[in-house]
């Protein structure tokens, strides 16, 4: 499979977050817990270069927790300020306004110096689509001020929202980049929801998710769905095979007794990314 999704708006997108880095004192970086690297866009790193810089491992209760400490290890070694949070249920939220406080300390120091008193901190809130930008604006602030969905794209434009009298956010559109180096990275986006299904052969998706959890979680496919999958097969074989027993499983039938391996493969994909499969983590930070 190619993996590629650049939207013209995303170009608008990142041109508007360009012109209003110089509003804010701190960028406030979503990944996704799973995949901490690949759902990084390597053009914040750029934007939010003269910055504070805080990374969240947000949807951190869908990956395994030793992961969870390893990635958040990894970041601070890189010198970045880093809290993990799971924004749907409202999880690791308390120590993030400290945090932001801490990421700002310097500037808060300056302005006091100056005689400012009581000027917010403003933090610019990134990430690519469907990373949980929103949600987590809505879990910090306590109540429902930007708009979600569970899928790419919901953030069209710019929302500033005031936390309370110390801080006020910039929610901004996720945002991809023109080109992967690593058709692995657009693997891994694809699987957490960060590109339209629409674009994509869900099918082969669900395989190449199948391909990577008989690998790293053997047994999870068949613990949850009680099929069994022939060990002899070949292996580009053995993912469609294991696709058409989660069909059967599921009683995803077609007229005529013909297994709809496209809605098993939805199926797949949806249990995955909230979930019921398991905290699951799809990278690792030695690689």
């Amino acid at each position: 499979m190619h993996f590629q999704w650049y939207p013209g708006h995303m170009t608008k997108a990142k041109r508007m977050m360009q012109e209003n880095m110089k509003l804010v004192d701190l960028v406030i970086e979503l990944v996704d817990a799973r995949i901490p690297l690949s759902s990084r866009n390597p053009d914040i790193d750029w934007l939010g270069r003269n910055k504070a810089r805080l990374i969240l491992l947000n949807k951190a209760d869908l990956a395994q927790e030793r992961w969870n400490d390893a990635w958040e290890e990894y970041f601070k070694e890189k010198g970045y300020l880093v809290a993990k949070v799971n924004s749907r249920k409202n999880s690791g939220m308390k120590p993030v306004n400290e945090v932001i406080r801490e990421a700002c300390k310097e500037k808060l120091e300056r302005d006091r110096k100056r005689g400012i008193l009581n000027r917010p901190v403003r933090a610019m809130v990134v990430g690519i689509p469907n990373v949980g930008k929103s949600t987590f604006i809505n879990s910090l602030a306590g109540k429902a001020c930007a708009k979600t969905g569970n899928k790419p794209g919901v953030t069209k434009g710019k929302q500033w929202i005031r936390l309370n009298k110390q801080v006020e956010l910039l929610d901004t559109p996720g945002i991809l980049w023109p080109k992967f180096e690593d058709q692995r990275v657009g693997l891994m986006m694809a699987l957490i929801g960060s590109m339209k299904d629409e674009l994509l052969n869900t099918e082969e998706l669900a395989a190449e998710l199948i391909s990577v959890l008989e690998a790293d979680y053997a047994g999870v496919l068949k613990e949850k769905y009680g099929i069994e999958a022939d060990t002899e097969s070949d292996v580009f074989v053995k993912p469609f095979q294991i696709l058409e027993q989660i069909a059967r499983s599921r009683h995803c039938i077609l007229r005529g007794n013909e297994l709809d391996t496209e809605k098993a493969a939805l199926l797949l994909l949806d249990d995955f990314r909230n979930g019921r499969l398991g905290r699951l983590t799809l990278e690792y930070p030695q690689e």
